[in-house]
């Protein structure tokens, strides 16, 4: 059996027993925005960037209010949820240069929801041949970018003059 070491992920398998708060509620009130690799702050939503990312530049939006169902939005949200969405895919096309994206959302445990009960959307950047040997026989994913050098790459196509954390 082959291992691979990971010590960054102890610190947050830890928390998740001493913490039972919610993720996206705590960076939302946090006001962090570059420790939290928060790029955006809209009235309604904001965006993130994924820190166990599927490829470079995986970003996520999250509404404000703690969502389970996207049905349980109101108007305004789900419509700056697309709204900014689509100004994420604008800002990956235009730093990656992608061949395609993934958007979607995992709502439940049972679908694969790594935060249950807030609901967020994932865009990530794909391109031909990015599922290798090492993820399909080694199920290892190859990420050539950490997450905050993501943040210092997309920070100007987010930000004005004033930095990140602009709102809409």
């Amino acid at each position: 059996m082959d291992r691979m070491f990971t010590p960054w992920r102890l610190p947050y398998l830890q928390s998740l027993r001493k913490d039972r708060s919610c993720l996206f509620c705590g960076v939302r009130d946090a006001l962090q925005d570059e420790k939290n690799l928060v790029l955006l702050r809209g009235p309604e939503c904001f965006v993130i960037i994924n820190l166990y990312p599927y490829s470079s530049g995986h970003l996520m939006v999250v509404p404000h209010r703690h969502l389970g169902h996207l049905a349980d939005a109101e108007v305004k949200e789900r419509t700056e949820l697309m709204e900014t969405l689509a100004r994420c895919e604008t800002a990956l096309r235009e730093c990656y240069d992608p061949d395609g994206m993934n958007v979607g959302m995992n709502l439940g445990r049972a679908a694969g929801a790594g935060v249950v009960g807030h609901l967020h959307i994932h865009l990530v950047p794909r391109w031909e041949g990015d599922n290798n040997f090492a993820s399909v026989i080694g199920e290892t994913r190859i990420v050539p970018e950490t997450p905050p050098q993501t943040y210092q790459r997309l920070r100007p196509f987010f930000a004005g003059s004033s930095g990140a954390g602009e709102t809409l």
